[in-house]
């Protein structure tokens, strides 16, 4: 015989829709995010492959373009003439190393002090000894007997107070007297008391925000990656993006060639 209370079935808690919404969420996310990183690390190995097959041969062309702008400026004397060949070296023309440049001036952790006090017309010296006022003593006398860790009867309490004995250790030792007074304020109000724990629905609510919050950000990766001139080229070939390159470098070889021919005019001509 049944009850009853065994033929009723049991109520859904509240929370129930919400906790399957934020599943779905969180499975689509997942799979979004996947989506999102194979085609960054297609577009980043695309990348590196076109550099490496196609960066000496732009490199290359730089190069002539900048020795057939100097053989007319050479030639004609013009002063435009002159500055497009200054423009060209100085796009071929590397930077001197940054070690070069600031040898002995800093180093993976900033300037050196040395270097600092240079710059800023200051000695280097030690920091200065600190003498806290009269009454930044008598605070911090109080506080420490106030606030003392051996006064504790629970854990939790002991934890406090050994953390905010800390901060007026650290005042005092600056000889900061605002500080010590602030503290002591502090400690006259009393602890804080603990924040309200949410609501598992407001938890639900929150973890969903944040899931639609990461796949916006996810949406403006995506999209830039695709805005980018080498997802441009791979939307090109899809199917073949080495055949692409080979096309492209056939293109760029030929162009050399023409430009060498060119600058062995210049040079030829009397």
């Amino acid at each position: 015989m049944t009850t009853p209370e065994a033929g009723q079935s049991q109520a859904p808690r509240p929370e129930e829709r919400l906790e399957q919404a934020v599943r779905a969420a969180e499975q689509a996310l997942i799979e979004y995010e996947i989506a999102v990183e194979t085609f960054r690390v297609e577009v980043e190995n695309f990348a590196r492959l076109h550099e490496q097959r196609l960066g000496p041969l732009y490199t290359r062309i730089e190069e002539l373009d900048a020795e057939i702008a100097e053989a007319k400026a050479a030639r004609t004397g013009d002063p435009e003439d002159i500055r497009r060949a200054a423009e060209a070296r100085a796009q071929v023309t590397p930077i001197p190393g940054v070690e070069e440049l600031l040898h002995g001036w800093m180093d993976g952790d900033g300037l050196f002090p040395e270097a600092v006090a240079m710059l800023t017309d200051q000695p280097v010296r030690p920091p200065q000894r600190v003498r806290p006022s009269e009454e930044a003593r008598k605070l911090y006398r109080e506080l420490a007997r106030k606030a003392h860790p051996d006064l504790a009867q629970e854990e939790a309490e002991r934890k406090r107070r050994e953390e905010f004995l800390g901060r007026v250790n650290a005042a005092y030792a600056r000889g900061d007297e605002a500080l010590l007074r602030e503290l002591a304020e502090e400690w006259a109000a009393g602890p804080v008391p603990p924040e309200r724990r949410p609501s598992p629905a407001e938890e639900l609510y929150a973890r969903l925000e944040w899931l639609a919050q990461r796949k916006e950000l996810l949406t403006l990766v995506a999209r830039e990656l695709e805005d980018g001139a080498i997802a441009g080229m791979l939307r090109l070939a899809p199917d073949d993006p080495d055949g692409l390159l080979d096309e492209i470098a056939g293109r760029l070889r030929a162009d050399i060639t023409q430009r060498e021919a060119e600058l062995a005019a210049l040079l030829g001509q009397d």
